[in-house]
C-alpha cells in the first residue's frame, strides 16, 4: 500500500480539471432559489465550474490561481437595477459629502479659479438637508464664490438646481420669465428668482457648452469603474438619450473591465426610437439596451411627486404630471407596439396608480407574453387595487430603500410622518407577490445604505418609519444581487453563482447575515471579481 500511495495520488492528480481560478476557505452565498452556501468555488473562462467544500473543490480541480477567502462572505457581484451613470466634466464640482453652504462655496470658487472668468461651473448633487446652515443653497451664495463665472449646480437626485445670477442671465430668466410646463422657478418674497429650478433644469443646463466627444466618454469609462469599489458588478443606467447611445457603446469598445450595464433609452417619440435601429436586449453580457424610460412625474428633491392626497401643508398642491395622460398612454402604446420594455418613473402613489392603470389599459388592447414592463420607482405605496392590478399583469418595481434613510427631512416635510411610514415600500411588495429589485438611483448609491434601510426602517435621523415594512437579510440580498438580472433578461447567466453562470462576485468584510443590523451599512467590499477577473480591491 505504501508503494501505490504515490501512484494513486498521481493518478487523482491527472484527474483533476485545471481552472483559472479557485476560491476557498470562505462562506459563499449562491444566491440560488435554496438559498445554499458553499466554501469553496472554482472558476474558468470567466464562469462559475464548481461549488462545494474546499477539500472537495480542491480534489477535484487545479486552478492557476487561488485566493485564501479566509473566512470572508462571497456573494454575487451587487446588481444595482436603477442607477444613473453621471460622467464628470472638467467643469464639474463633487458635493456628495458638502455639510455646509461655505463649503459649497469653497468648492466653486476654486474651480472657477482653476478654468478662469468666464467658463461655466457644473456638477452638484448636494443637498440642503445636510447643511449646517439649515437652509437651501440660493443664487447669493453662488455670485459671492464665482461672481465672474456662470455656475448651474444640480441638487442630489436630479429634480432641481440652482444657478446663480450670470447662468440665470444668460439663460434670460428674470422675475418676469413665465413658468415653464412641468417645472418650476423658484421666486423670493420679492418676486426675483432665487436661483433653484425644481424639474427644468434644462432651461439654464443646456446653455453650458458639452465636452467633447472623446472626453465624454473617458469620463463615462471613470465613472463606470468607480461602481467597482460599491461591490457593484451589473447596473441599469436609468436615463439616456438615443443620441448618448454611441458614447455607451464607444466606452465598451475596448476589452476594459467595466460593469456589465443595460442602458434606459429616454422615450423620444415613435420616429426617434424607430430610427435608432434596436430595441431592449439587444448588445451581450457586457452592454446591452434595456427598456424605454417615461417620466410619469418628478421627485421629491424636486417636489414634484404626483400623489393622492395634498402635500403637507397644502390645500389642493399635489405635484404634476409630467404630460397629459393621453399623451403617456399613447408613448406607452407606441413602445409597446415596438417590442419595447417600458421603465417608467413613478415617484408619487398617484403616478405609479395612473401608470399602472394605462399598462392594464396597453396589454388588455395588446397582449404580450413577460413583458417584463415595470416602475422604476414607488417612492409611496398606491391603494391596494393598484397592487393588485400589477400582480394581474406581471407589472414589476425597482425599489429604492435607500430613500427611507436619504430622504428622510423631505418625506417629512411634503407628505408627514403618517405617509412617510408607508413610503418606499418593500414587504408589502414581496407579500403582494410582485416581483421587485432593488437599487439605489444616486442617493447614495452604495447598496450597503439600501440593505441597512430594507431591513431597519431608518431614516438618517435614526427614527424608524414603517416597521411593517421591512424585510429580511435574505429577502434584502436576493433584490440586490439575483432579482436584478431578471429586468434585463440575464437570468440565466447572472446573478448567482450556480455552476454556469458568470463568475461576478464581491467579497464583503463582514457577513450581512450574521452583522447587526446597525452594522449592515459599515460593510465594505474587499475584493470584486467580474468574470472571475479582480477588478478593485480594497487598500
Amino acid at each position: 500500500m505504501l508503494l501505490l500511495a504515490p501512484i494513486l495520488a498521481t493518478c487523482l492528480l491527472a484527474q483533476q480539471q485545471q481552472v483559472d481560478l479557485i476560491l476557498d476557505n470562505g462562506n459563499i452565498l449562491i444566491m440560488d432559489r435554496a438559498f445554499s452556501k458553499a466554501a469553496a468555488i472554482a472558476i474558468h473562462q470567466g464562469k462559475v465550474v464548481a461549488t462545494g467544500d474546499t477539500a472537495t473543490i480542491n480534489r477535484k480541480y487545479k486552478a492557476t490561481q487561488r485566493i485564501d477567502l479566509k473566512g470572508r462572505t462571497a456573494i454575487p457581484g451587487f446588481n444595482d437595477a436603477h442607477t444613473h451613470i453621471t460622467p464628470r466634466s472638467r467643469r464639474a464640482v463633487v458635493l456628495t459629502n458638502a455639510t455646509s453652504i461655505a463649503e459649497v462655496k469653497a468648492e466653486v470658487a476654486k474651480k472657477a479659479a482653476e478654468l478662469g472668468p468666464g467658463e461655466w461651473v457644473s456638477g452638484g448633487d448636494w443637498a440642503e438637508d445636510k447643511f449646517k446652515e439649515g437652509r437651501i443653497l440660493n443664487r447669493q451664495d453662488l455670485d459671492e464664490a464665482a461672481p465672474n463665472n456662470p455656475v448651474a449646480l444640480r441638487r442630489a437626485g436630479g429634480h432641481s438646481s440652482v444657478s446663480n445670477s450670470k447662468a440665470l442671465a444668460i439663460a434670460g430668466i428674470t422675475r418676469d420669465t413665465p413658468q415653464p410646463d412641468a417645472g418650476e422657478i423658484v421666486h423670493d418674497a420679492k418676486g426675483e428668482p432665487t436661483g433653484i429650478i425644481r424639474e427644468r433644469n434644462d432651461l439654464v443646463t443646456k446653455f453650458i457648452p458639452p465636452d467633447t466627444p472623446a472626453e465624454q466618454v473617458v469620463a463615462l469609462r471613470t465613472a463606470l469603474r468607480d461602481q467597482f469599489r460599491h461591490g457593484i458588478t451589473s447596473l441599469i443606467n436609468a436615463r439616456t438619450n438615443a443620441a448618448d447611445w454611441p458614447n455607451w457603446q464607444a466606452a465598451y469598445a475596448t476589452q476594459e473591465d467595466l460593469p456589465r450595464a443595460a442602458v434606459q433609452i429616454l422615450w423620444s417619440g415613435k420616429d426617434k426610437i424607430q430610427a435608432l435601429g434596436r430595441k431592449t436586449g439587444d448588445g451581450d453580457d457586457r452592454l446591452r439596451l434595456g427598456a424605454i424610460k417615461i417620466f410619469i412625474d418628478g421627485g421629491f428633491t424636486g417636489r414634484s411627486g404626483y400623489t393622492v392626497e395634498p402635500y403637507q401643508g397644502e390645500k389642493d398642491f399635489r405635484g404634476r404630471l409630467t404630460v397629459p395622460r393621453s399623451a403617456l398612454l399613447e408613448a406607452f402604446r407606441e413602445a409597446h407596439a415596438l417590442g419595447w420594455q417600458l421603465g417608467v418613473h413613478t415617484i408619487g402613489d398617484r403616478a405609479a396608480e395612473i401608470a399602472v392603470d394605462l399598462f392594464e389599459q396597453v396589454l388588455k388592447e395588446s397582449p404580450r407574453q413577460d413583458h417584463r414592463h415595470y416602475l422604476n420607482h414607488m417612492s409611496m405605496r398606491p391603494p391596494d387595487h393598484t397592487y393588485a392590478k400589477m400582480k394581474a399583469n406581471n407589472i414589476w418595481v425597482t425599489q429604492q430603500p435607500n430613500f427611507t434613510y436619504t430622504l428622510e427631512p423631505l418625506y417629512l416635510e411634503y407628505i408627514g410622518k403618517q405617509r412617510t411610514a408607508r413610503a418606499v415600500p418593500a414587504k408589502s411588495l414581496l407579500d403582494a407577490g410582485i416581483f421587485t429589485a432593488f437599487s439605489a438611483d444616486i442617493l447614495p448609491i452604495s447598496p450597503v445604505i439600501g440593505l441597512y434601510a430594507a431591513v431597519t426602517r431608518k431614516g438618517s435621523s435614526g427614527a424608524v418609519h414603517g416597521p411593517e415594512e421591512a424585510v429580511s437579510i435574505r429577502q434584502a440580498l436576493e433584490c440586490y444581487t439575483r432579482n436584478g438580472a431578471y429586468f434585463t433578461r440575464e437570468e440565466k447567466i447572472k446573478g448567482t453563482l450556480e455552476p454556469g453562470m458568470l463568475a461576478d462576485i464581491a467579497v464583503l468584510s463582514k457577513d450581512p447575515l450574521k452583522a447587526a443590523p446597525e452594522d449592515i451599512r459599515t460593510i465594505e467590499p474587499d475584493l470584486v471579481l467580474l468574470g472571475g477577473r479582480k477588478v478593485y480591491e480594497k487598500k
